[in-house]
């Protein structure tokens, strides 16, 4: 059962793009995000000097591809100042402590691994760890503890514009009956033309093409410029694979669109809407309207 949460963010100067506070209402743990340019500022921060976990971003777009750094430190100010001479990438990071002396340092090894595990799995940034650290051995509250620390840890990072511990599928319950369903991300979707079979999702942040999702080598002219560069930069990554003499896509992807997924699987202008089908045959744009017609 799903339900609201209350996130309070304080904007230390009052802007938007400066050092922010976040909390969560009844939770002992916080959250600092800090632009790279005010790191300085967070000799000022009592809560930066304790023990923690923190993520470096390579910038606030939260992009798929982009390059991300987590680690952990028992002073998280002063590791952050030796961050700052080790690594180049980052514009901005994001911190997380406890506002009690609860969290000890084989809490933060065991988050450091955990949120490395997730992040990896979710394959939306680029990570920039070394080695996969070593999960410290915590008892059984301890770990239950740390993993109810994780779920507010990610819900803040999502608010904050990084979903790098966010899977891009949304899975439905098996038990879900569509019928009742008011979610489009319930759907899955697929999409079949000249042999070229793509399958994906609509979720909360665009349409998700999935792994395995047929490419069309081949780009018509009315295929926008940006698309075509796209699927030059997935050749170029190895995002997709050769197939014959069209490409598979490996990974999950988010596209902006449904019509822009469409047009990568067809090569051609598409109109996603009319292209995409639920496992029943309705087009998504029957879906689409019928949710908004209840």
């Amino acid at each position: 059962m799903s339900f609201g949460r209350k996130l309070t963010v304080y904007l230390a100067d009052g802007s938007p793009t400066g050092i922010r506070h976040v909390e969560i209402a009844n939770w002992s743990g916080q959250a600092i995000a800090c632009p790279r340019a005010r790191l300085a500022e967070l000799n000022d921060w009592q809560e930066a000097q304790r023990p923690g976990v923190y993520f470096l971003f390579e910038k606030q777009s939260g992009e798929m591809g982009d390059t991300a750094y987590i680690g952990e430190s028992e002073n998280l100010v002063t590791r952050l100042k030796q961050q700052a001479k080790g690594q180049d990438f980052w514009s901005e990071v994001v911190l997380f402590s406890s506002k009690d002396e609860n969290l000890t340092k084989a809490h933060v090894k065991y988050l450091e691994s955990r949120l490395t595990q997730i992040a990896t799995e979710a394959e939306r940034y680029r990570l920039a760890n070394g080695n996969s650290p070593t999960q410290s051995t915590l008892p059984r509250a301890d770990r239950d503890a740390m993993e109810e620390y994780i779920q507010n840890l990610r819900l803040i990072l999502g608010t904050l514009g990084h979903r790098i511990l966010e899977p891009l599928k949304q899975i439905a319950h098996p038990n879900v009956d569509l019928s009742q369903s008011k979610l489009l991300s319930s759907y899955l979707l697929s999409f079949t033309v000249r042999g070229l079979t793509g399958k994906g999702q609509i979720t909360d942040e665009g349409f998700v093409l999935f792994a395995g999702s047929e490419i069309s080598q081949k780009q018509k002219v009315s295929v926008p410029a940006k698309l075509r560069e796209l699927l030059r930069n997935w050749v170029e990554n190895g995002i997709v694979e050769s197939k014959g003499n069209d490409y598979v896509l490996t990974k999950d992807y988010v596209m902006s669109s449904s019509s822009y997924a469409a047009v990568m699987v067809a090569g051609t202008a598409r109109s996603g809407p009319e292209s995409w089908k639920s496992e029943a045959g309705i087009q998504l744009k029957q879906l689409e309207a019928d949710l908004l017609a209840e």
